[in-house]
């Protein structure tokens, strides 16, 4: 069990549970970014669904373990927002440098490829979308990224090298567009009505999983709601929350979940997994500091470009903000907008040594946090919302005597 969850002991809890079946209905997964969180709710879900006697074997050909490790299964929903462009990215270097060179893993590799697109697909099941305004639009695209994943999918052959690299680079456009349109920035509660409603339908075969990402990000009604269901969860239901912020998480959900704590990995146990996965033996670094070498914008670019934009407020000129984001390719990915934001956030870290100070900087906090839900909730386009952004943190400089000026 549990064998691609590389340098996490809580795999050994996780096992003596399913063995002992004393596997609760509720648990939370606690741990860093890039602990294998997601991973681990993945296979448990798997296990848990399998058919065969013996259960948990990777390699089982069951049907349902079959669905789960194409994650085509029916009885897993998962939603919950996350950064996926740059894990579809890494995957897709991967899987297209595997098949160039005739890899011994490319299969795998393949496999890691397929997984990383319906990991952001499972995201926008038409269940978890029912009655939203959006839900014909997400699936007009949705139908074109399955398409397009059926030709790469097994059991079918591949197509030459530089038709499926075409075919690649067309699903990453494709799930990226799907993603910074539709993928919002916190659960919403017609999401979690929904998954209530599906829970509560008895599965034909084996065991539901429900996967809530980033848990803490939830506003207090859709905790509520949250909470209804998991206070009398379906006999048939597994539910696994996920979160890098337990502290963040309401009281009253974790009275109701046991805890399973994932360890940060030493960098050493990060190159491994990158090795494992990716196949990237020459990168000497963190996994999100592999990830994010795949922002079509480099992450030093855009902090300098946002040093370089608060300074120019500090200064009280005005930044040309259209050229701004034409520098950071439009904030595509979005992941872009608040590498951007934290910079000019982290700009203002000399400003907390006195008390008018901290005043200005709280104030900046709050509109740069309104300028990404600007775009990331209400669908702003990154240019307005960067002006919008200018008159506040001018306005916040101005009333605070050019205290920005002072850094």
């Amino acid at each position: 069990m549990f064998e691609n969850l590389v340098k996490q002991e809580v795999s050994t809890l996780l096992v003596n549970d399913i063995k002992n079946n004393t596997l609760p209905g509720s648990i939370l997964f606690a741990g860093s970014e890039s602990s294998g969180k997601l991973t681990a709710a993945l296979e448990l879900a798997r296990i848990m669904s399998c058919t065969r006697p013996n259960k948990a074997a990777w390699n089982c050909a069951c049907p349902s373990c079959l669905q789960h490790k194409s994650l085509v299964c029916s009885n897993l929903l998962l939603l919950g927002p996350r950064n996926c462009f740059l894990e579809i990215s890494a995957a897709k270097e991967t899987f297209l440098n595997a098949y160039k060179e005739n890899a011994s893993f490319l299969i795998a590799t393949r496999y890691l490829f397929l997984r990383s697109i319906r990991k952001l697909l499972l995201r926008f099941s038409s269940i978890l979308w029912q009655g939203d305004d959006k839900i014909n639009k997400i699936g007009a695209i949705v139908e074109v990224i399955n398409e397009d994943l059926e030709q790469l999918d097994f059991p079918r052959e591949l197509l030459p090298f530089e038709q499926t690299k075409e075919l690649c680079d067309k699903l990453c456009e494709k799930a990226q567009e799907l993603e910074n349109s539709f993928l919002p920035d916190s659960i919403s509660i017609n999401q979690i009505r929904n998954m209530e409603q599906w829970a509560h339908i008895k599965s034909e075969e084996g065991k539901k999983t429900i996967i809530i990402e980033n848990a803490d990000r939830m506003q207090t009604s859709v905790r509520n709601a949250l909470l209804k269901i998991l206070e009398e969860p379906p006999a048939d239901c597994l539910f696994i929350l996920l979160t890098t912020r337990r502290n963040a998480v309401m009281p009253t959900i974790l009275s109701r979940v046991r805890t399973y704590n994932f360890k940060t990995r030493t960098l050493s146990e990060q190159n491994e997994v990158i090795s494992r996965v990716f196949h990237n033996d020459l990168f000497n670094g963190s996994i999100n500091e592999y990830l994010l070498t795949f922002l079509p914008v480099s992450f030093s670019e855009i902090q300098q470009i946002a040093a370089d934009f608060f300074k120019t407020i500090a200064s009280s000129n005005i930044p040309n903000v259209a050229q701004t984001v034409k520098n950071c390719a439009n904030f595509e990915p979005r992941i872009e907008l608040r590498i951007f934001l934290e910079t000019i956030a982290l700009c203002q870290k000399p400003l907390l040594t006195n008390p008018n100070g901290t005043e200005a900087a709280a104030e900046s906090v709050k509109v740069l946090r309104q300028c990404w839900e600007n775009v990331t909730l209400f669908n702003q386009s990154p240019v307005s919302a960067l002006e919008i952004l200018v008159k506040d943190l001018s306005k916040i400089n101005v009333m605070n005597d050019r205290i920005f000026s002072k850094i």
